[in-house]
C-alpha cells in the first residue's frame, strides 16, 4: 500500500471536516444562534469521537483500517446531508454529531497506517507529511466554505460537501482492497487504558495534546463568531482562516529539520508561545489584513506542535496497541473538543469574546511551561 493513498483520503477528509465546521458555524450564526448556541453545535462534533475513540482504535487495531475507514466517509456524507433536507438549528447538531463519528474512524486508522508504513528513521517526516495533507485541508476547506455560503448558498454549500464524500468513496472502491489488516485478535489488549497511563510520557503528551487542540478548536469556532461580529463577509473570514492553515503547511514542511536541531520539546514550548500571542492578539484588531497576519503566527505555533505530540504518542504506544494509543489521545482531545467551546461560549455570553480569546491565551502560556525540556542536573 502506497503511503500517497493515505494522504489523499487524509486530505480530502480533511478538507471536507473543516469545511463543514465553517458551513455549519455560518449557517447557524444565519438562523440567530449567539456564541452559546455556537459552542454547544460545535462541541456536538466532539461527542462520539469523545465517547468511541479507544474503542474504535482498537477496531483498527484489529481489522485494519478499511472498514473503518468505509463506516466513516458514510457517516460524514449522511451528516451534511441533514441540514440540506432539513433545514434548522437541531439538523446542524446532527450534522455535528455524524461528522464527529466520520472523523473517529477515518482519522485513526490513516494516522495509525503512517505508522504502520513508516520507519524510525523516517516517522518524523511522514507524520509530518501526514499533517500536512490536514493542512491542505484547514487551508482549502475554510476557502470552499467561505466561498460556497457565498455563491451557492448554504444549501448549495453542503451539497458541495456531500460530493467530496462521494469522491472518497470511490477511491475507497478502487484502492481499499490494499489496505493492510489487522492483527485480528480479539478481547481488551492486557492492562487496558491504566497501563497506557502509567507511562509518564504519555501522559504529558495527552495534556499537551488538548491544549493544543483547545487552542485551535477555539479559534476555528470562535474566529468566524468575531469576524461576523466586525462585519467581515464569509468569503474574508474564510480567508483569515486559510492564513492559519497555511501558516501550518509552512511549519509542517520545515518540521523534520527543525526536530533534528532543536529536538521536540524546544519546538512545543515554541509552539505554544506562538499560540499564546496569536491569541492574545486577536481582539485588538479589526482590520483584515492584520488579522490575516495574526493567524499565520497562531497556524506557525499550532501546525508545528500537532505532528510532535502525534508522533511521540505513536512511538510510546505497545505492540499490537498503535490504534488503542491513538483512540486514548483522540478521546483526551475530544473531550476538550466538547467542553471547550461550551465553557468558552459562556465566558463570551458573560464577559465577551476580548475575555474569551484572553483566557484561551493563558492555556497555551500553561502549555509553553508543562512542554519545557526536563533540567539537566548539574555535574556531582
Amino acid at each position: 500500500m502506497s503511503i500517497t493513498f493515505v494522504y489523499t483520503i487524509s486530505v480530502l477528509n480533511s478538507l471536507g471536516v473543516f469545511a463543514t465546521q465553517v458551513v455549519v458555524s455560518l449557517y447557524a450564526l444565519q438562523l440567530g444562534a449567539g456564541p452559546l448556541t455556537i459552542g454547544l453545535i460545535a462541541g456536538s462534533f466532539s461527542l462520539f469521537p469523545m465517547l468511541l475513540a479507544v474503542v474504535s482504535g482498537r477496531l483498527v487495531d484489529r481489522f485494519g483500517a478499511r472498514w473503518p475507514m468505509t463506516f466513516g466517509i458514510i457517516g460524514g456524507g449522511l451528516g451534511v446531508l441533514v441540514p440540506w433536507a432539513a433545514p434548522g438549528l437541531p439538523a446542524l447538531y446532527v450534522a455535528g454529531l455524524l461528522t464527529g463519528l466520520s472523523v473517529i474512524f477515518i482519522n485513526l486508522a490513516t494516522q495509525n497506517l503512517v505508522g504502520l508504513l513508516s520507519t524510525p528513521d523516517n516517522r518524523a517526516r511522514y507524520f509530518a507529511n501526514y499533517t500536512l495533507t490536514m493542512s491542505a485541508g484547514q487551508l482549502l476547506g475554510p476557502l470552499l466554505a467561505g466561498l460556497s455560503v457565498d455563491h451557492l448558498g448554504h444549501s448549495g454549500a453542503l451539497l458541495t460537501l456531500v460530493a467530496i464524500s462521494l469522491t472518497q468513496m470511490t477511491l475507497m472502491a478502487l484502492r481499499g482492497s490494499a489496505l493492510p489488516g489487522g492483527t485480528r485478535k480479539s478481547g481488551k489488549a492486557a492492562g487496558g487504558i491504566r497501563a497506557m497511563l502509567a507511562d509518564p510520557l504519555v501522559r504529558r503528551m495527552l495534556v499537551t495534546g488538548c491544549l493544543l487542540n483547545a487552542g485551535i478548536n477555539l479559534y476555528q469556532v470562535y474566529m468566524p463568531v468575531y469576524g461576523h461580529a466586525i462585519g467581515l463577509t464569509a468569503t474574508t473570514i474564510g480567508i483569515v482562516l486559510a492564513m492559519n492553515s497555511a501558516a501550518a503547511f509552512v511549519a509542517r514542511v520545515a518540521l523534520p529539520h527543525v526536530i533534528r536541531r532543536f529536538g521536540e520539546r524546544r519546538i512545543l514550548v515554541c509552539a505554544f508561545a506562538a499560540g499564546a500571542a496569536g491569541l492574545a492578539l486577536i481582539p485588538l484588531f479589526r482590520d483584515p489584513l492584520l488579522l490575516a497576519l495574526v493567524s499565520f503566527c497562531f497556524g506557525l505555533g499550532m501546525g508545528g506542535g500537532q505532528p510532535i505530540v502525534l508522533m511521540m504518542m505513536f512511538s510510546n504506544s505497545k505492540d499490537g496497541r498503535s490504534g488503542e494509543t491513538l483512540g486514548l489521545k483522540f478521546t483526551t482531545n475530544q473531550f476538550t473538543k466538547l467542553t471547550s467551546p461550551v465553557l468558552f461560549g459562556g465566558i463570551a455570553a458573560v464577559l465577551g469574546l476580548f475575555a474569551m480569546f484572553w483566557i484561551n491565551a493563558a492555556l497555551m502560556v500553561a502549555g509553553a511551561l508543562l512542554s519545557r525540556p526536563p533540567r539537566r542536573k548539574p555535574p556531582s
